[in-house]
């Protein structure tokens, strides 16, 4: 993957003249691109990195006795915060024969008076899925009826190569409140620089009325701030970056998008419900029956580890989906492709005897 290599004098500049709001008109000017309303300065919150946006979300909303609705598969790092903020979870499905789309029917069956968000990753991790416009408004005025907010996570925000468009959850918050979570690591390939933000979507006030945003605002004051020269370089990096490499990146995420489908169809006892159109990952059905000494999906994965060398993530433990697999496609052609051979011979090694 190509990556963004600032100069020495650009970086010694940046160090001299940075002002901390510079950061953040530039993080909203960058947002703005596809939103209907205007964000300013003082609607972004950068953090270090989109982990610990998701920290700040999670504890801004929490009170006594209260829940919060997740995606079953999803980003398993919401769960850990929310045991560690004493926030219920409860889960709603995504529909693999739906293309993984919420299934927006439960949320309403899940939710109660003590509900206070539900979170949407869009583009999708670890689904590789896409959502419309209309599906995400359907979320949105589903949030609204419930009256909760929406926390939408987007670090994968524009690594789409498929039909669907990047659709930002922003887009909606005149329906409903949304707290935006983003980074640069995804989409601009540096995951090590560790600066993400937090941002308040809600032109209709809602959020500051009802002390959300100075939750928000009493975490980050008693918090770790991300590293001062790469704030500083944020408004070069999102101002400056040229098309072509985004053009680059989505080329690459595509060629091994399809390698992936295409290998998994080789591997009888492997099923993906839909090609990934977004994000770096995709999940498979895992069919043990087809399978001689396989008993489940941990199973596989620990095998195929042993046996092969390849690793992947067995969806029954990381994401509660017993005899799903998660793989990741962001990587080397050559290694995939290696990677895919190698689970294709696994499976020749332990199918079934007709």
């Amino acid at each position: 993957m190509p990556s963004i290599q600032p100069s020495t004098m650009v970086m010694h500049l940046l160090l001299e003249f940075y002002l901390p709001e510079d950061s953040n008109r530039a993080i909203a000017n960058y947002l703005n691109r596809d939103l209907p309303y205007k964000l300013s300065a003082g609607d972004i919150y950068v953090t270090s990195g989109c982990l610990q946006a998701i920290e700040v979300a999670l504890a801004a909303i929490n009170r006594p006795g209260a829940n919060i609705l997740l995606p079953r598969p999803g980003f398993t790092f919401y769960e850990s915060r929310a045991a560690y903020e004493h926030l219920q979870v409860r889960h709603f499905d995504l529909l693999p024969a739906r293309g993984w789309e919420v299934d927006v029917d439960a949320i309403e069956a899940l939710a109660d008076d003590n509900t206070v968000a539900i979170v949407i990753i869009n583009p999708g991790n670890p689904c590789g899925s896409v959502y419309s416009y209309d599906h995400l408004k359907m979320v949105a005025e589903t949030a609204r009826k419930l009256g909760i907010l929406v926390i939408a996570d987007e670090v994968y925000g524009h690594l789409t190569f498929g039909s669907a468009p990047f659709v930002p959850m922003g887009i909606f918050g005149s329906i409903v409140p949304v707290l935006s979570l983003g980074s640069i690591s995804k989409r601009w390939v540096v995951p090590g620089w560790r600066l993400g933000w937090l941002v308040t979507s809600d032109p209709n006030g809602i959020l500051q009325k009802s002390g959300i945003v100075e939750s928000i605002t009493g975490f980050l004051n008693i918090s770790t701030d991300p590293a001062t020269f790469i704030q500083g370089a944020i408004p070069q990096i999102l101002e400056n970056t040229k098309d072509d490499f985004f053009s680059k990146v989505i080329v690459t995420l595509k060629e091994a998008a399809d390698k992936c489908f295409d290998g998994i169809r080789e591997v009888p006892c492997l099923t993906c419900p839909k090609k990934p159109e977004g994000s770096m990952f995709v999940m498979v059905k895992l069919n043990v029956s087809l399978l001689e000494d396989i008993s489940d999906d941990l199973d596989f994965c620990m095998k195929l580890a042993k046996e092969e060398s390849v690793i992947i993530v067995p969806a029954g433990m990381a994401f509660g989906m017993k005899n799903w697999l998660r793989i990741t496609f962001a990587c080397e052609i050559s290694a995939l492709e290696d990677g895919l051979r190698r689970i294709k011979a696994f499976h020749q090694r332990h199918v079934r005897k007709q």
